[in-house]
């Protein structure tokens, strides 16, 4: 019996996904800020919208504001290329939370009306809100990161904040929840910054810790130029291991987490897998397999899912 309805329900995934790759002609039931929004985070962060997918009705549609959010901050620093711009762009932001939060007026911009509507559900923090600014307001200038430490911090300020807001969207109030949220948005934040490595000319930002790279005698160039070497590997290595170190405390805690919670914390099943992966290639960041998404990650988030873990 649990077979046919896990198969039944993993249709019903792969059905939703499957609409979601048809043109774009919108229900009349479906409004053009809902679409903007999960089409944004699709576009620009998919394995965070597999897992959004997941998400229960009013849940799933607040991680949607959430997240698209994120993504409008976030690109930012892609979209500009001075400072002064980039901190215009923040400030818009920062003026459209406080608006959205407090009912006044709201922006005609879709995500700043999802937020809004997400809101009025149930009630989200502003402080998280204004954390993800700020992170992404300190690293229009950052060009590295000094410590191991340091990526850490940014990984808590920039992800962290999010898992906070779905599980706030999600009617979550718990403290070992939000405790697993931060863990793991280290971990999901720093594994971002593994991801980055390849592309670090292009994001003129090289995510390895100087403390790393002093240590293992590499240098920026080799980085830069996509050089795989050992050294290069015990930088990635180092970095991954705190990863790991963060999302193992954050599963340790899934007992005491509800239910609710777990579904929230799903972007843990892509960390991992990364995690494996990237172990399987001797932590060789440039490899080509990582070029590609892992056919194993929808079936292993959604049985995640179905089995209540994360």
């Amino acid at each position: 019996m649990s077979t046919v309805i896990m198969h039944n329900n993993f249709k019903k995934l792969t059905s939703i996904i499957n609409k979601q790759n048809k043109p774009k002609i919108l229900s009349r039931k479906i409004s053009d800020s809902v679409e903007y929004c999960a089409s944004s985070v699709k576009k620009n962060d998919y394995e965070n919208y597999i897992c959004t997918l997941l998400l229960k009705n009013t849940a799933r549609s607040c991680a949607f504001a959430v997240r698209s959010f994120n993504v409008e901050v976030a690109r930012v620093a892609e979209q500009v290329s001075q400072a002064n711009t980039g901190q215009m762009r923040l400030k818009f932001w920062e003026e459209t939370i406080d608006k959205c939060l407090k009912g006044n007026t709201v922006p005609n911009h879709p995500v700043a009306i999802e937020i809004y509507k997400a809101n009025i559900r149930k009630k989200l923090s502003k402080r998280y809100f204004i954390n993800l600014i700020s992170s992404r307001l300190n690293s229009l200038k950052l060009t590295s990161f000094n410590t191991l430490d340091e990526m850490e911090k940014y990984a808590e300020q920039s992800t962290s904040n999010v898992l906070y807001l779905v599980l706030e969207g999600s009617g979550v109030q718990n403290i070992e929840a939000d405790h697993a949220a931060s863990h793991l948005g280290k971990a999901q934040g720093i594994i971002q910054q593994l991801r980055s490595i390849p592309h670090a000319k292009h994001l003129n930002f090289i995510s390895i810790p100087q403390e790393i790279l002093v240590k293992n005698k590499v240098s920026q160039e080799e980085v830069i130029r996509g050089k795989t070497s050992e050294r290069l590997s015990e930088c990635t290595f180092e970095i991954a291991s705190r990863a790991h170190q963060h999302l193992v405390k954050a599963r340790s805690l899934s007992e005491k987490v509800p239910k609710e919670g777990k579904s929230a914390l799903l972007p843990a099943v892509p960390v991992s897998i990364y995690l494996d992966r990237l172990q399987q290639v001797d932590y060789d960041v440039f490899h080509p397999s990582l070029k590609h998404r892992s056919w194993k990650f929808l079936p292993q988030v959604w049985i995640s899912d179905f089995r209540n873990k994360y």
